[in-house]
């Protein structure tokens, strides 16, 4: 892991926001200390936890899980996550020409989410209102990746933005190792298939949501980004206080995502659900507008292709009947291949329509990507 970075580039303090005062219907998540992992049995003891919080808000333990939940005890300090919050506003504030140059723009023609991805290019639900979100993704700094789309302003904080990257994958390491355990796997069955030196679409991204007008947000339900799974493994939210994420529970409410001190926000996305057979399920969530005493405040969030993407051999997935018989007629689908895809299934239009009860497809993987 490259070493802590001794000497920062000078730039204005982050201050995290005020929380909310209004009382919202916040979502039952758990929240898991990571800090005892090194213990003696902790792996197995925080895998247990962990089962039962992906479990809690919407299924029975040993039939089928998903949802989001949060970790604290990471062992990265608030100061290196507010400093990527300050990197993330500096490049936002920078003039919209320079943020937007030709050669930092991410492709959605092709799927590429590496670069810089503009707002006020889509219109929201068939309306003519536009959509408010500007992100940038923030590729792996691996040989491999060396020619994607980055930004030239970033570029200077290249130490920090690779180091605070390792340090992700840490998080993510031990999270993945308590899935696998769950699963009845060898623990490292799923970081095997997550190495930072392998290629894939990884990425560090900032974002951030500018406010709207009320009377915009009225004519398309709130609705700041329209409600999705995510497509990858896992998505890592650095809590920040502004409320507006929420997620769909089984009974079809949405319910706030409250935030963590100091903490993470994590999801199961598409790929670490297919690979549990549905077992761990990609959970819908969304962004709306975010309450009267925060509605004029900016939102910034910080969220291997050749891997096949197919049902793990668990034990506990052969018990219960999850994993179908395979005769070898159906080609796996690689992780390239289905992130891709997906991206541009999702981004390369001009319009964020309602899509409620479609399906996406690649090849033997069907996900719903529900829009309500």
């Amino acid at each position: 892991m490259p070493s802590a970075v001794s000497e920062q580039i000078p730039l204005p303090q982050w201050t995290p926001p005020a929380k909310t005062k209004h009382d919202l219907p916040w979502a039952d998540l758990s929240v898991i200390d990571l800090s005892s992992y090194d213990e003696p049995d902790g792996e197995e003891k925080l895998a247990s936890q962990l089962k039962e919080a992906v479990s809690k808000l919407f299924c029975f333990v040993e039939v089928s899980c998903d949802g989001f939940f949060s970790v604290t005890g990471t062992g990265i300090p608030a100061e290196e996550v507010y400093r990527q919050f300050a990197i993330a506003t500096a490049f936002f504030n920078l003039p919209f020409a320079e943020r937007n140059s030709a050669d930092s723009r991410c492709n959605f023609a092709t799927g590429n989410y590496f670069g810089y991805r503009a707002m006020h290019e889509k219109k929201m639900k068939g309306t003519d209102v536009l959509d408010n979100v500007e992100s940038i993704n923030i590729a792996k700094y691996i040989p491999e990746l060396a020619n994607e789309p980055r930004h030239a302003f970033l570029e200077q904080f290249q130490p920090e933005l690779e180091a605070f990257q390792h340090r992700s994958f840490e998080v993510v390491r031990k999270l993945l190792t308590l899935f696998a355990i769950i699963l009845e796997l060898p623990k490292s069955y799923f970081v095997d298939r997550h190495r930072y030196e392998d290629r894939s679409e990884d990425h560090l991204r900032y974002m951030r949501y500018h406010p709207r007008p009320l009377d915009d947000d009225a004519k398309i339900d709130n609705t700041w980004s329209r409600s999705h799974t995510d497509f990858g493994s896992l998505t890592l939210l650095w809590s920040q206080n502004i409320a507006g994420l929420q997620i769909r529970t089984r009974e079809g409410n949405w319910k706030y995502v409250r935030p963590v001190d100091n903490g993470i926000i994590l999801n199961v996305g598409d790929t670490l659900s297919f690979w549990s057979a549905g077992y761990f399920k990609s959970t819908i969530h969304r962004v709306v507008r975010p309450p009267p005493d925060q509605d004029g405040d900016y939102r910034v969030g910080l969220p291997g292709d050749d891997v096949d993407i197919a049902p793990a051999p668990s034990p506990l997935l052969k018990r219960l009947g999850k994993i179908p018989e395979n005769d070898g007629s159906v080609k796996p689908v690689k992780g390239y291949e289905y992130v891709r895809e997906r991206v541009k299934n999702y981004h390369d239009h001009t319009d964020y329509a309602d899509r409620k009860g479609q399906k996406f497809r690649v090849g033997n993987l069907e996900t719903e990507d529900e829009v309500a």
